[in-house]
């Protein structure tokens, strides 16, 4: 089955070559520290360089190398992405499983309280989150890229919850969880090993789309200046810094640009082809 899943996937070109993409930047970010260059390092006698064999990318207004700035910028927002959907994906996956298995009074009080986080308006919610906990005296709380990762997750947990309780609503009443009942399986085991492994493709085909939400907000809230704070370098600050300057340096806004769009659009790709990996008609008839 793995096998076939595989071969599946790889069928959606597209979605090749976006792994292909994606694991260049992930490997790029990750050795972002190989580089000649300190992306904190100033030296304003050489700002605003264009591009050279140099300086990649050219200099910012404080004269530091821009090419280093996105590696290390996409470290940060790479796994803000990251970890910040495995946090929602696993809170979406136990109010989910817990809702759509026991169903009954449980299942309406979880429902209610995720339609409740689903009126809240986001990006509103981010901002004051983001700018209270930051104000708490608590250290782990003083650390920016650990307040982004847990506001963005706290509030994108509820499609994941969806998706999940709507699968297990259609699984519980299948046979093989009837028999596994009727030979004495608990309620855990039944979850755990029959109708969880079952959800995987749409979990899967669900986080990808989470990750491209959660760095499209990462990037708006350190745009807007509540997201991740300096001097540690995203991309959406970085675009953010580059506001005034876009026309003497257009290079300073091009470039985290790119780099939030070729990622966004790569992640959703891959999705693409997980979707099409894991439906279950194109695997019967394959």
């Amino acid at each position: 089955m793995a096998l076939l899943i595989t071969r599946r996937f790889f069928k959606h070109k597209l979605a090749g070559v976006a792994v292909a993409v994606l694991a260049l930047l992930v490997l790029a970010a990750v050795f972002a520290n190989l580089s000649a260059h300190d992306p904190l390092a100033q030296n304003p006698t050489n700002s605003f360089q264009k591009a050279n064999a140099v300086h990649w990318f050219g200099t910012d207004e404080l004269g530091r190398d821009f090419f280093t700035r996105i590696l290390y910028g996409g470290r940060v927002s790479l796994a803000v992405g990251l970890l910040s959907t495995f946090l929602s994906i696993t809170l979406g996956i136990i109010v989910g499983s817990l809702s759509g298995y026991f169903g009954g009074w449980l299942d309406s009080a979880l429902m209610r309280i995720t339609d409740a986080f689903l009126t809240f308006p986001t990006i509103f919610v981010l901002i004051i989150l983001g700018a209270f906990l930051r104000e708490q005296q608590l250290f782990i709380l003083q650390n920016s890229i650990f307040v982004v990762i847990v506001i963005i997750a706290a509030l994108s947990w509820m499609w994941p919850a969806r998706l999940v309780r709507g699968l297990f609503l259609v699984l519980r009443e299948k046979e093989f969880v009837t028999a596994s009942r009727a030979l004495g399986g608990s309620d855990a085991r039944i979850i755990v090993r029959h109708i969880l492994p079952n959800c995987v493709g749409p979990i899967l085909v669900s986080g990808t789309l989470q990750m491209a939400s959660a760095i499209i907000t990462e990037s708006g809230l350190s745009y807007l200046g509540f997201g991740v704070q300096p001097p540690t370098p995203t991309w959406g600050s970085i675009l953010s810094t580059a506001q005034d300057k876009i026309f003497r340096a257009p290079w300073l806004a091009f470039y985290p640009g790119l780099m939030i769009f070729i990622t966004v659009m790569a992640i959703n790709y891959i999705g693409d082809g997980l979707r099409d990996a894991f439906d279950p008609y194109v695997i019967h008839t394959e």
